[in-house]
């Protein structure tokens, strides 16, 4: 049977080990388990957003409310916009498959950093696009520009701000600056999955959308319920843009794209600043006991903006082994072998849940 010529070589995305399969794998019980791979909420959802789906469960034999009003709404309050800058997704994820398909000719180009969210190599290289990477590992704005420079005819880039799987992130005045040298016919997509920790740790990081889109119309800003607002298991994200962008990316989304209890809980979770507040607050605490635990035993760590932290060890340890002793100990993190560096990233957790892996991690490094 024939397919697609672009998926032969394409690698499947590959997500976080689930607590399930830790317990069928070793025998560990679901509660001795400390998952710290996936960028989760450890404190899980805000309990404004659980009511609300409580509430509306009885109802889930209808479809949703395709227009998404409600939701969209409560965005543009809090971005002090209107309404019509926004598209939902299931997931940041599927905004930007819209966006690369609302591009997508046969001679497509994509440029991204080296080491960042693997879902825009995947989805663009689904539709046959070559993919463009700078030489760094990291986001550095003179290697983006070089090469845009050298193409020209570039079609996508990809900026995320703060970085996944990295952690580290570009002050706002350095991504404007950038920003200028770019035409209007190339999309520049800022991934904001991680804005709300980099605004947190440091103003100089934060990038508002209405800013953005106002200043450079050839924008498209995402965002996405699955961190600080603990809502991964909804799959809640969405798109901010000038209209020209929206109207094209609206052609490529199918209907009823997120379910009527994601959209809901949504709608709730961006009325609970106290949790938000709570959640921000303790991840830059605990991220504090993982940089000191690095600089005492002389590992790399690159500092993050993020709700995880990226450690990279030298040639005598193997980051694909320390992390598989982990979760033999029933602490699941993330290798990142697959991305091509001897490190891990580790998910800001829980004073108890830090204090377990880094226990473990003193034991085994």
């Amino acid at each position: 049977m024939n397919f697609n010529p672009n998926l032969e070589n394409l690698t499947v995305y590959e997500g976080g080990k689930p607590i399930e399969l830790v317990v069928r794998e070793f025998g560990i019980e679901p509660k001795d388990i400390v998952k710290l791979a996936s960028n989760e909420n450890p404190f899980g959802a805000s309990l404004k957003a659980v009511e609300a789906i409580k509430a509306y469960a009885d109802k889930v034999f209808m479809y949703p409310d395709d227009s998404m009003s409600e939701l969209k709404e409560a965005l543009a309050k809090h971005f002090e916009l209107e309404k019509q800058h926004f598209i939902i997704g299931a997931g940041s994820d599927q905004v930007i498959f819209f966006a690369i398909n609302a591009k997508a000719h046969p001679n497509m180009k994509i440029l991204t950093a080296k080491t960042t969210f693997a879902m825009y190599d995947i989805y663009a290289k689904q539709v046959g696009a070559t993919v463009l990477k700078t030489a760094s590992d990291e986001h550095k704005l003179e290697e983006f520009l070089e090469l845009y420079q050298q193409h020209r005819d570039i079609d996508i880039i990809f900026l995320c701000l703060p970085n996944n799987p990295l952690g580290e992130c570009l002050p706002k005045e350095e991504v404007f600056a950038f920003l200028e040298e770019i035409s209007e016919e190339t999309l520049v997509v800022i991934d904001g999955a991680y804005q709300d920790f980099a605004a947190y740790k440091d103003a100089q990081m934060k990038i508002e959308p209405k800013t953005l889109i106002e200043r450079f119309p050839n924008t498209l800003y995402l965002g996405t319920f699955s961190k600080s607002y603990g809502l991964g298991g909804m799959r809640v994200g969405y798109g901010i843009a000038q209209q020209e962008i929206l109207e094209a990316l609206y052609k490529m989304r199918p209907p009823f794209n997120v379910t009527s209890l994601s959209l809901k809980a949504a709608t709730a979770a961006l009325e609970d600043d106290a949790f938000i507040q709570m959640t921000l607050q303790n991840n830059f605490k605990e991220m504090e006991r993982y940089e000191n635990f690095a600089q005492e035993n002389k590992i790399s760590f690159i500092k993050s903006y993020t709700n995880f932290i990226t450690l990279i060890f030298d040639k005598s340890k193997s980051s694909k082994k320390i992390a598989q002793i982990l979760l033999k100990k029933g602490i699941i993190v993330r290798d990142l072998t697959s991305y091509g560096l001897n490190g891990i990233r580790i998910t800001i957790g829980t004073p108890r849940q830090n204090s377990r892996c880094l226990e473990e991690l003193q034991k085994n490094i």
